[in-house]
């Protein structure tokens, strides 16, 4: 789990089985870069393959992301260059990327209340998805243009922020691009597309600064959020008993956000040489954590 963000080995290398057949045939990112087209033919131009086995590539890159170590620090303990390091980073946030991001995590309403626990069922039993939004921190760019569309009054600093969903069974079930700091949770909701993903009878849950009810309205679907405080200055006895309610159970998506962040990798400010693969690294830390919660068996 330290290493890695699996809770033990065999979940580890069943993981890796899985991607097995597909990852040792996939093109590194030196390779991707020295590939040119030559009469229609393809060919490489003197890429050398890194001496580290295939699942070696795959324990560092999760090193890498678990813990932030430097990629000079795992170029000493796993003797390879530091170029190297930074090469099959690259490939595997992007090949993990379109493997995790190829699988079907949005559940039917059919699992939803197959899965759904007992707090909900007994409170809101129709809730599809509980809905937050976060940011990571990026470095500032000299440009003014750039530093203030980024910017994040909010929380103060310039920031990428992404939208995240979990099913009321805790599981990560969306997960948004990221968008630049300034977006509000209303625009970031009507982009990352998972209206679309919603049907006619869902509730979402969000927090009460989540103004996205004209959107679900107008797909039919409801909006529960904490009751704000009206003109008597206090909630009446419903209105506390809601509120309470409602924060109980918002709480397992600010624990869903808290495991991705549980990747060390974005405990730093993002320098701006990384944008590039920033949404790669963000997609796959967030569906990593899908497999902190599954045994073996169920794998």
């Amino acid at each position: 789990m330290f290493y890695t963000g699996f809770p033990d080995y065999n979940t580890l290398k069943a993981v890796f089985m899985a991607l097995q057949p597909t990852a040792e045939n996939m093109v590194g990112w030196s390779q991707a870069q020295r590939i040119r087209k030559v009469d229609r033919e393809i060919v490489r131009q003197g890429f050398s393959i890194p001496k580290l086995a295939v699942i070696d590539q795959f324990f560092l890159f999760l090193c890498r992301l678990r813990q932030g170590f430097p990629e000079q620090d795992l170029a000493v303990h796993f003797d390879v260059s530091q170029s190297t390091v930074s090469r099959v980073c690259v490939t595997w946030a992007n090949y993990l990327h379109f493997m995790l991001g190829s699988l079907p995590i949005w559940p039917s309403r059919e699992t939803v209340n197959e899965l759904m626990p007992p707090c909900f069922q007994s409170t809101f039993p129709l809730t599809r998805v509980i809905l937050d939004c976060t940011g990571i921190h990026v470095q500032r760019p000299s440009s003014k243009v750039l530093n203030s569309e980024i910017y994040s009054h909010y929380k103060g600093d310039t920031t990428f922020k992404g939208l995240v969903g979990i099913s009321p069974s805790g599981l990560v079930t969306f997960v948004s691009d990221l968008y630049i700091g300034s977006i509000s949770d209303k625009e970031i909701t009507r982009e990352s597309g998972i209206l679309s993903l919603l049907e006619e009878g869902d509730e979402v849950m969000a927090d009460k600064g989540f103004l996205i009810k004209d959107l679900l309205d107008e797909i039919n679907v409801s909006h529960v959020t904490p009751p704000f405080l009206g003109p008597s200055g206090h909630f009446n006895q419903e209105e506390v008993r809601q509120t309470q309610a409602i924060a109980r159970l918002r709480i397992h998506v600010e624990r869903a956000i808290r495991r991705i962040k549980q990747y060390h990798i974005f405990d730093r400010v993002l320098p701006m040489t990384q944008v590039g693969s920033v949404n790669q690294l963000w997609t796959v830390c967030a569906l990593l954590t899908n497999f902190q919660g599954i045994s073996i068996h169920s794998l």
